[in-house]
């Protein structure tokens, strides 16, 4: 029962409150909504913004307003500052139904709105894809990026299973991985929580770091910050247990292990291997044999 000038209030409010970013689901358009009804997907729609839209459209037999006075959406963002995330309102939410002709149809209309924000001067980045097989998501960066022009492209996981509640972040951590190697420019962290609750402060924490470690494997795949893992194996082969903390994605977990499970033999070495480390070994008889 929203009017649409209660949509666009809400909406300026949050920019004028100094918001850097803001998602609008512009792609869910009664065209969009029509295909997904032809789609027989088994999830029909997961996105929150996107059902919303859906609901408003259907139950008021009226387009989406963000779309139908997207100029006027353009020039709120421009007054202050905005960024524009364009949602994937269709984005999948079950392994069978990604890469669909509902997500591809938002994917089109999303392409043309991209390009009607640059040419007003707004910044704009794209959203998706939700769940996903691993061997889906090089094709929808690729489409993506080729409808939208290289928009940055901001990815939820993917998730590359569904059978995995409870480890979503490691599922995240897997189709993120890939995706930033095929090109996706922004990652979104996954909880443990994910389809279950509400997260909590350690699901936050857990995620972000799954993410974190996603994006460097990207980064490193694509031949960015590789200096970093060098130093930390110079590190590991000296056994300089302080440096490899200081480098490390999460030093709180790592420092954790090594003070609960300490070595009792020789300090420098650790609990898995203790006096048979293959790493002082090898350079104890590689040193006296090299002389």
């Amino acid at each position: 029962d929203m009017t649409e000038d209660e949509i666009f209030n809400a909406f300026e409010k949050q920019a004028k409150q100094g918001v850097d970013f803001a998602v609008a689901h512009v792609g869910v358009t009664r065209q969009s909504v029509e295909r997904l009804r032809k789609q027989h997907r088994l999830i029909p729609m997961v996105s929150r913004g996107g059902a919303f839209h859906m609901a408003w459209i259907l139950h008021n037999e009226e387009e989406n307003p963000l779309y139908k006075n997207f100029d006027y959406l353009l020039e709120i963002a421009k007054e202050y500052d905005l960024t524009l995330s364009l949602g994937d309102g269709m984005r999948s939410g079950a392994i069978y139904d990604s890469n669909d002709r509902a997500k591809f149809q938002e994917l089109l209309i999303i392409g043309e709105l991209v390009e009607k924000a640059r040419n007003a001067g707004v910044q704009t980045m794209v959203e998706g894809p939700g769940h996903m097989p691993l061997n889906h998501i090089k094709a929808n960066i690729e489409i993506m990026k080729t409808v939208t022009r290289e928009a940055p492209y901001f990815v939820l996981g993917p998730l590359v299973t569904d059978i995995a509640p409870g480890y979503d972040h490691f599922v995240g951590g897997i189709g993120g991985a890939l995706a930033g190697y095929y090109g996706a420019d922004f990652l979104c962290y996954v909880t443990p929580a994910e389809h279950l609750s509400l997260p909590n402060v350690e699901d936050v924490r857990q995620g972000v770091i799954a993410a974190r470690i996603a994006a460097h494997a990207a980064d490193l795949a694509r031949g960015i910050d590789a200096d970093v893992d060098e130093e930390f194996s110079k590190a590991r082969e000296a056994l300089d247990w302080n440096k490899m903390f200081k480098l490390c994605i999460d030093s709180i977990k790592a420092k954790e292990y090594r003070k609960n499970r300490p070595p009792h033999e020789d300090l420098s070495t650790c609990t898995m291997c203790g006096k048979l480390c293959a790493i002082k070994i090898v350079k104890e008889y590689l040193k006296n044999n090299y002389k």
